[in-house]
């Protein structure tokens, strides 16, 4: 649960360029993101006119700083959020109209019988269920990503450098499309491989085996990421002394919210973007405090400290086993109506049963739509449980003046539009909008401060 991130796109895992996982990981319906694009999703907001200077005045130690929302910067950011979400729009269309043209054109079933004439390893492909599933997800989710190549360059390297939020040189875009790629085939490939297996032994209910699975897959990975994954994208490094006080201070703030933390780290998220960000990642004693460099650079400590209050409601209003049970909730009637959709899609394409692997379109095709149309739901049970964050960010920093500061610099620093549409948040936003997050904070009994025109 980010604090910084607000905007959601339609449920997936991972980098859109880690096509190779989409055929497994799509499946579950949303899920933690093992990318160096999730640590620079930008926060977006909306209430405040474009013409109108504000400014937050907060308390920086002994001085007195003012925060103006930068009404260029946002004139900037509404171009930029439209164009992402015609990117947007596109790359659903193209996902959608692929695995349609699989299924129209016997792309699925041609597929599957070429691979039933190859061996590999002197082992024919027909009698090994476990080959076949990885073979026709290498291929169907490899054609993919090549058809998508141009449009993730494009929204993910060229258009943030129009935009000027990009740090990334063309040579390091490569490479985390290629460690996005062979870390989603892996754990992609071993999620599909789950499903299918399931799918052969417990055809009837394979549903509910699959949900539960995913669960605990979800939990381990989640444990995982800050130690196995996160850092073959990004360095991180424990906040050295010139940093001491920092550090501290966010440890005791996560000592009185109950939480127990491994140690508060910096990421070099500059060699990528421009934009900042800091979560709590991990669970267990994997759980740790990470701030990007970019952040502790341009932020004071005390919006720094608002920032990481927020993510510490989380654990301490119990949102972890919450968002758990909802999502589980939510992943079990997602695998029921793709049970449902394999049932007619097998009688209507000629398979020979759902767990057909030539049925793996309507499979992703199910889910996808599933994700869509439960969004706003997902969106709004996020909102609600972020603005529960909110508050008690505010409660227990007192100081409404620092987060409002911080809210209204990340806007400016990241590039993130404050005033989107209402169906723009109600459909695509996960954190409450910029200026109700800012409006909270300055009608706060816990040091609130109003803007001043």
């Amino acid at each position: 649960m980010d604090p910084i991130r607000s905007q959601k796109s339609p449920p997936r895992f991972g980098l859109r360029q880690v096509r190779l996982a989409l055929v497994g990981l799509a499946l579950v319906g949303g899920g933690g993101e093992v990318s160096p694009q999730n640590m620079n999703a930008p926060i977006e907001g909306e209430g405040f006119p474009l013409d109108t200077r504000f400014i937050i005045t907060a308390m920086e130690g002994l001085t007195m700083e003012s925060v103006l929302l930068d009404p260029e910067r946002q004139k900037q950011a509404k171009r930029y959020a439209r164009i992402k979400r015609r990117l947007m729009l596109v790359d659903l269309l193209l996902s959608a109209g692929y695995g349609i043209a699989w299924l129209g054109l016997g792309g699925s079933a041609g597929l599957k019988q070429a691979l039933l004439g190859l061996s590999l390893w002197g082992t024919p492909v027909a009698t090994n269920p476990w080959l076949m599933v990885a073979l026709f997800a290498g291929v169907f989710g490899g054609i993919l990503f090549i058809i998508e190549l141009p449009l993730s360059y494009y929204s993910d390297f060229v258009l943030p450098h129009q935009y000027g939020q990009s740090n990334e040189t063309l040579r390091g875009w490569i490479g985390d499309q290629v460690k996005g790629i062979l870390i989603g085939a892996v754990i992609g490939g071993l999620l599909l491989e789950i499903i299918y297996l399931v799918l052969r032994t417990f055809p009837d209910i394979w549903w509910l085996w699959a949900a539960g699975l995913m669960l605990v897959f979800n939990v381990i990975l989640a444990n995982l990421a800050p130690v196995l994954l996160l850092p073959l994208f990004n360095k991180f490094v424990p906040l050295g002394e010139e940093h001491r006080d920092l550090a501290e201070r966010l440890v005791r703030l996560s000592e009185r919210a109950g939480t127990k933390v491994k140690g508060v780290f910096k990421f070099d998220l500059s060699r990528r973007t421009k934009s900042a960000n800091a979560a709590v990642t991990g669970v267990g004693n994997t759980r740790r405090i990470i701030l990007a460099d970019t952040l502790i650079q341009e932020f004071s400590p005390d919006e720094i400290e608002t920032v990481l209050a927020h993510e510490l409601g989380h654990h301490v209003n119990h949102d972890i086993p919450l968002l758990i049970a909802f999502e589980t909730i939510s992943t079990v009637v997602g695998l029921w109506l793709a049970s449902v959709g394999l049932g007619w899609g097998a009688a209507a394409f000629g398979f020979e049963g759902p767990a057909d692997i030539a049925a793996l379109p309507v499979l992703i095709l199910v889910m996808g739509l599933y994700g869509l149309i439960t969004m706003p739901l997902t969106n709004g049970f996020s909102r609600w449980r972020e603005t529960l964050a909110d508050r008690y960010a505010l409660a227990s920093t007192h100081n409404g003046a620092a987060f409002a500061a911080a809210m209204t610099r990340l806007a400016n620093q990241n590039l993130s539009e404050v005033d989107p549409e209402p169906w723009v948040e109600f459909l695509l936003y996960s954190h409450p909008s910029l200026s109700k997050r800012i409006a909270m904070a300055q009608s706060s009994k816990h040091g609130g401060q109003k803007l001043a025109s």
